[in-house]
């Protein structure tokens, strides 16, 4: 559910009583899952934005990797993608061409297949994908399960939201963000197989909402309190440096006011720390529950796919639906 206005459109509008339509039941669901048989769902996600990056062949990998990752967070393996483009015709068609080449790259690491799109003439590039998988609904990871007593796991670091600004205001160049775009370009499909290998409570990918809010979205699905220990959190390079200096993205701004109210400690939180949890993040990692005597197969499965993972907090059954930084 997207926070403010748009929560409250989506919540006028009728819903399905469809038994197969299974992410009804999802609160906070990261994809539409629907039943096709007994043994097998579709899971299907869509996302696009702006560049974040200068180089066009980069903006296609990040855009289409962060598309991928809702459906990487449940659990499901992707089959085919939908490219959906918005471009200005002032701009030279061989930069269309390089994004799109990008975002098959990512598509094919995936391992689906890009089976059409659509274009539309923008005043600003606009790339993303419409994403279909499948799972097993015995299988389906959600928000729903985190439970008293697990751990939490971040594998991706934060700050991207961040960096990005700065490299719009050009205050840093691409170059000093290297360790930022090779995170996000980086596909969520080994931390999901992971993930499915050991079984974990619960799992979210943290994107457009940040930390906080998909943090938050968490624990209002599974009912349950989350504390997260501000001393475990990573950041990428610069990331605290730019926020410092006041090079936060708007989106922030946003997830601050929709979300920071749920913050049981809130007015006792440095502002950079609030930056940081509410830094909008593209193509951010997997934020998973797990039981604690699961927890060293999880980090052994995670290191054997080259994949990094930090304990960032724990699940509570204090402040059901509410968030406590520590």
């Amino acid at each position: 559910m997207a926070p403010g206005p748009l929560a409250q459109v989506l919540r006028q509008l009728p819903t399905s009583d469809d038994p197969n339509f299974l992410s009804s039941a999802i609160p906070c669901a990261d994809a539409g899952v629907y039943r096709l048989r007994d043994d097998c769902a579709l899971v299907q996600s869509v996302d696009f934005f702006t560049p974040v990056v200068d180089d066009p062949r980069t903006f296609g990998r990040i855009a289409a990797a962060n598309a991928f990752s809702d459906l990487f967070a449940m659990g499901a393996r992707p089959i085919t993608a939908l490219n959906l483009v918005g471009f200005p015709k002032c701009l030279e068609r061989e930069i269309l061409v390089e994004i799109l080449k990008g975002g098959q790259e990512k598509v094919s690491e995936a391992g689906a297949v890009v089976i059409g799109g659509h274009t539309v003439d923008d005043d600003e590039p606009k790339y993303g994908l419409a994403v279909t998988g499948v799972v097993d609904p015995a299988r389906l990871v959600s928000t729903v399960g985190a439970r008293p007593g697990d751990l939490l796991l971040l594998t991706k670091p934060l700050g991207t939201g961040i960096l990005t600004t700065a490299l719009k205001g050009e205050v840093l160049t691409e170059s000093d963000l290297h360790e930022a775009i090779r995170g996000m370009q980086t596909l969520n499909r080994a931390a999901g197989e992971a993930m499915l290998e050991v079984g974990v409570q619960a799992c979210t990918d943290i994107t457009g909402f940040g930390l906080l809010g998909h943090a938050l979205e968490m624990a209002e699905a599974s009912w349950a309190g989350l504390v997260i220990e501000a001393n475990s959190l990573r950041l990428y390079p610069l990331a605290a440096e730019m926020a410092a200096v006041g090079l936060v993205p708007a989106g922030s701004y946003h997830n601050r006011e929709h979300y920071l109210p749920r913050v049981v400690n809130r007015d006792q939180l440095p502002p950079e720390l609030v930056d940081i949890l509410a830094d909008p993040q593209t193509s951010g990692g997997l934020l998973m529950a797990v039981a604690p005597d699961r927890l060293a197969a999880l980090q052994a499965a995670l290191r054997a796919r080259a994949v990094a993972g930090w304990t960032i907090g724990r699940v509570t059954d204090q402040h059901p639906g509410r968030l406590l930084v520590d």
